[in-house]
């Protein structure tokens, strides 16, 4: 990409005044970091951290018909959500590979919001659009969106102190409706992270004010370094790496994102057991050297049995880790390997995921309260 073709999100000028180191990232000029990844890592852990995420697209989807398109489109249940709930899942190509992964949150009973990646934004609404009814409208609404996630033990607090509404009730992959400064917006108990913590989509107009409200109460902004050394330590799947058009989506081993008992663009492949070979796996190396995405996994005979998909130091367990695609037969847990970049053969063992086990994205909200 040109660089004259880089967006910029309505929150730039802010990354700026705060020293933000800049790069371009799904056609946007992002954040890496601001006082360094460890710090923002570390505040997303055990404090509260903020992240830009302007950049993802957004569509809502309308119509009596919404929820049986969706369920032949998307990899995970649509038509027995209830409103404010939302679930994570893919929608495949007829070959089983992943065209990207979303989250739908079901608004009504005839109403839907669609969450995607920035960098296949236009190619999601083309192929969403293009296998949707008659019956159902879909509109994108990316550009008049602002997207803010606001994670970790302390975000609760924040968002308690920002909202009319109490917010104690709203639980893990669950919605509401709330007001900031007299206007309505959505929040919803989602993130990246594997912390406590909140993605909340407002109007483009208030983003700047509510982005300043959360660094006034405390939330450290953090950008898309401390983003991936947080995923990566959930074990949480990044488009592009973990997941693409060529690998079959079963191979994710993301079971909560694939239905079993329906059909669904690539399901034929998908759910056959046979056509999945490998499997991601997790890798915790022996030493602090770092393998990096497309380095091969050897086995202890120097045969190729996969590749690496993410690596990365991990701050919280002060070791290097790596996510990769492993032959399903050589992917028992304890087993060694070797993830081999240029002539460096570096020593690791498959582990369970996530690698981060202290996560608390999935407890109570009262008890941050």
């Amino acid at each position: 990409m040109n660089p004259s073709d880089t967006k910029r999100t309505v929150l730039y000028e802010s990354h700026v005044s705060l020293g933000a180191r800049m790069a371009p990232f799904g056609g946007y000029e992002m954040p890496i970091q601001y006082q360094g990844i460890f710090a923002e890592h570390f505040a997303t852990r055990t404090k509260a951290a903020i992240f830009d995420t302007c950049h993802m697209g957004e569509f809502t989807l309308q119509g009596a018909q919404t929820a049986q398109d969706l369920d032949k489109i998307l990899s995970c249940p649509v038509s027995n959500m209830k409103p404010g709930q939302c679930r994570y899942g893919f929608f495949c190509n007829p070959s089983g590979g992943v065209l990207d992964d979303q989250i739908i949150y079901r608004i009504s009973d005839y109403e839907f919001l669609m969450v995607v990646n920035a960098s296949t934004q236009d190619t999601d609404f083309e192929w969403v659009k293009s296998n949707l009814s008659s019956f159902t409208s879909i509109k994108n609404i990316s550009n008049q969106t602002g997207k803010i996630d606001l994670q970790g033990p302390m975000s609760a607090k924040i968002m308690e102190k920002l909202f009319d509404d109490p917010i104690g009730g709203l639980k893990y992959y669950h919605w509401m409706h709330n007001r900031y400064n007299g206007e309505k917006l959505l929040i919803s108990r989602t993130g990246y992270t594997g912390e406590i913590g909140f993605e909340i989509y407002l109007d483009a107009v208030l983003t700047k004010r509510f982005w300043d409200d959360c660094c006034g109460l405390g939330a450290q902004p953090a950008g898309l370094g401390a983003r991936d050394t947080l995923r990566l330590e959930m074990g949480y799947p990044l488009y592009g790496h973990e997941l693409d058009i060529a690998r079959n989506a079963a191979e994710s081993g993301l079971s909560r994102a694939i239905a079993n008992d329906k059909e669904f663009i690539g399901s034929s492949v998908v759910l056959d057991p046979a056509r999945a070979n490998s499997v991601l796996c997790g890798m915790k190396l022996d030493g602090r050297r770092t393998a990096r995405n497309g380095d091969a996994v050897e086995d202890s005979d120097g045969t190729v049995i996969g590749n690496v998909t993410s690596g990365s130091y991990s701050p919280s367990l002060e070791c290097a880790i790596a996510m990769g695609y492993v032959k399903k037969d050589k992917s028992i847990l304890g087993s060694r390997v070797y993830l081999c970049a240029a002539k460096a053969k570096m020593p690791a063992t498959i582990v369970e995921m996530p690698f981060y086990k202290n996560a608390t994205a999935r407890k109570n909200l009262l008890e941050y309260l």
